[in-house]
C-alpha cells in the first residue's frame, strides 16, 4: 500500500518546522491570498487571535491587491485603509492554524513560540454549474476552491 505524498511548494525542512497543508478548500481565492500575504511573518497565536477579530467584525483584512471598490476601514495596521471581513476564510484559516501548533507539538516543539514563515494560498479546481433562470434558461456559474499551505518554525 502507497503513501500518499504531500508537496509543498517551498523546500523549507529542519528539526524546527511544523507545516499543515488544505487542499481544495470550499471559498474564495481572493480572501485566501489577501490572508495569507497579511499573516506571514506573525507569530501564530497573534495570528489566530486576529483571525478571531475578523470572525467577530471587529478587525479587517487589509486588502492590498484585490482591492477595486473596496470600502476603507477604520483602525487597520500601518496606513493602509482597504479592507474587508472575510468570515469563511478565516475559519479555515484558524482551523489550518490550529493544526500546525498541533503538528508541532507532535513534533516536541513549542507550539507558543511558532512563527508562520511561509504561507501560501493558490487557486484549486473550479467546478462547473449552472443557475437555472426564467423561462428555461440557465446561467453558467463556478464554484471556485483554494489550495492553502502554512509552514511554521519555532523561534527562540
Amino acid at each position: 500500500m502507497d503513501m500518499a505524498r504531500i508537496d509543498y511548494s517551498q523546500k523549507i525542512s529542519g528539526d524546527n518546522i511544523a507545516k499543515a497543508k488544505a487542499n481544495e478548500l470550499n471559498m474564495s481565492p481572493k480572501h485566501s491570498i489577501e490572508i495569507a500575504g497579511f499573516i506571514r511573518h506573525k507569530q501564530i497565536n497573534e495570528a489566530i487571535a486576529y483571525l478571531n477579530e475578523v470572525i467577530a467584525l471587529k478587525k479587517a483584512i487589509p486588502f492590498r491587491r484585490f482591492n477595486r471598490n473596496v470600502a476603507h476601514k477604520r483602525g487597520l495596521p500601518g496606513t493602509w485603509d482597504a479592507g474587508r471581513y472575510p468570515v469563511k476564510a478565516s475559519k479555515a484559516y484558524i482551523r489550518l492554524l490550529e493544526s500546525v501548533k498541533k503538528n508541532a507539538e507532535y513534533l516536541g516543539l513549542d507550539a507558543e513560540k511558532l512563527e508562520i514563515v511561509h504561507v501560501t494560498a493558490n487557486r484549486g479546481r473550479a467546478q462547473k454549474a449552472f443557475f437555472p433562470r426564467a423561462m428555461g434558461r440557465a446561467t453558467p456559474k463556478v464554484h471556485e476552491s483554494v489550495n492553502i499551505e502554512i509552514i511554521a518554525r519555532e523561534v527562540a
